[in-house]
């Protein structure tokens, strides 16, 4: 008996489905994440944008052309939004956003279930690579930003204990773990918060890589605690979203531009070589030639290494839904100047390290050194790490030279 599980959306959702698949074969199933013919089917669904949502939904159909006489079992957030949906659509089983726990189980008891959040979600351990593995340790958000349905979808926040999270590490074979989850910046378990965690993370030989954080989180101490554990990647992706205050402001945003650059400056400080990656959103409600500039300068401001630059989508439910949207062409037009800006940053960044030693961990088609450069190098084995010298950029990395292996 086989069974697909296909993923849409966040990181958070690879990392679910990941142990999804491993239930699913600890059952007896083989299991694979191709939309191919299957006896069953799991559909782990997004619903951040309408648009994403909207997909979710025809991806019911989409999996039933491939077999019309399988299970569809749907699960994740646009589950949780709208579960009658996809049960309209012929789905078996609806499960959602908060416990995914039990989605193998959905595929002999079928029915809707949207279980109440009761702590963290253990999931079985994903089945590993030996060159990079995704470490979920903390779930939902408290913070409820004006454009954003997640709090409502994922529940408050929540994390996993510690010593769930060193368990998990400790057994992984990978080269380099990432710490994943819908706002890693909030974790605590008792007395270890985020800080705390990677220094208990710093006796692992494997490289740890942060998700998405909070310009909160970026404090002396937990700079410090970094730089203690030694093997944190220097690559911090701190969420911008506007450079206006009014902007964020009105987005619900907890900082101002000003203290979103001084905890920039305290990374800088920490780690001179880190990459600082970022999103930002163009055309939010209300957002002024003027206030869309704040943004715009903020790229090279900041000192960016890559940020990734979207037109702001109107979601249903959301307090920025209220709010007078502006015309998608203003939209297009600025999102296509921030990518214009991005990339230019994204250079002059990638410029300072041509000729410059680094360590990179090789995937099949190309390798990310320590501070998140892109790079391709002749000989490089898919799950090497290298000592390598960038020699020329190119488009999306930098051509490199195999120093040594690690």
């Amino acid at each position: 008996m086989k069974a697909c599980v296909f993923t849409l959306g966040c990181k958070v959702n690879e990392v679910e489905s990941a142990s999804i698949m491993s239930a699913l074969a600890d059952r007896g199933w083989e299991v694979t994440d191709m939309p191919e013919a299957a006896d069953l089917y799991v559909l782990n669904t997004c619903a951040v944008t309408a648009e994403a949502e909207k997909k979710s939904r025809q991806a019911v159909a989409r999996l039933q052309k491939l077999n019309p006489s399988a299970r569809v079992v749907v699960c994740g957030c646009a589950a949780q939004s709208d579960p009658q949906a996809f049960a309209a659509r012929g789905a078996y089983a609806v499960r959602g956003a908060m416990r995914k726990d039990g989605v193998a189980e959905a595929a002999v008891r079928g029915g809707i279930l949207l279980e109440e959040e009761a702590g963290f979600c253990e999931l079985p351990f994903p089945r590993q690579t030996r060159t990079r593995a995704f470490l979920r340790i903390q779930d939902g958000c408290n913070r409820f930003c004006s454009y954003c349905l997640i709090p409502y979808l994922r529940g408050r926040t929540r994390s996993r204990s510690a010593e769930s999270v060193l368990a998990e590490a400790r057994a992984c074979t990978a080269r380099e773990i990432v710490l994943t989850g819908i706002d890693i910046a909030s974790y605590r378990d008792g007395d270890t918060d985020l800080g705390g965690l990677l220094l208990k993370l710093g006796e692992l030989p494997a490289r740890i890589r942060l998700g998405s954080l909070e310009e909160g989180a970026v404090t002396q101490e937990f700079l410090e605690m970094a730089q203690r554990a030694g093997n944190v990647a220097p690559h911090f992706h701190l969420s911008l979203q506007s450079g206006s205050d009014a902007v964020l402001r009105r987005m619900n945003r907890r900082y101002t531009r000003a203290e979103y650059l001084r905890a920039c400056a305290r990374i800088y400080h920490a780690f001179p070589d880190a990459a600082i990656t970022t999103d930002i959103i163009a055309g939010f409600p209300g957002e002024t030639e003027e206030e869309f500039a704040m943004s715009l300068s903020m790229i090279a401001e900041a000192g960016f290494a890559r940020v990734h630059a979207f037109p702001y989508s109107r979601r249903a439910g959301t307090a920025a839904a209220k709010l007078p949207d502006l015309p998608a062409a203003v939209k297009k037009e600025r999102t296509a100047r921030l990518l214009a800006a991005a990339q230019r940053a994204e250079q002059a960044y990638l410029d300072r390290f041509i000729g410059r030693t680094l360590t990179a961990l090789f995937e099949e088609d190309g390798g990310y050194t320590q501070n998140y450069i892109r790079v391709y190098a002749e000989g490089a084995e898919e799950g090497g790490m290298y000592a390598v010298k960038p020699v020329a950029r190119e488009r999306d990395g930098c051509r490199a030279v195999i120093v040594k292996k690690l």
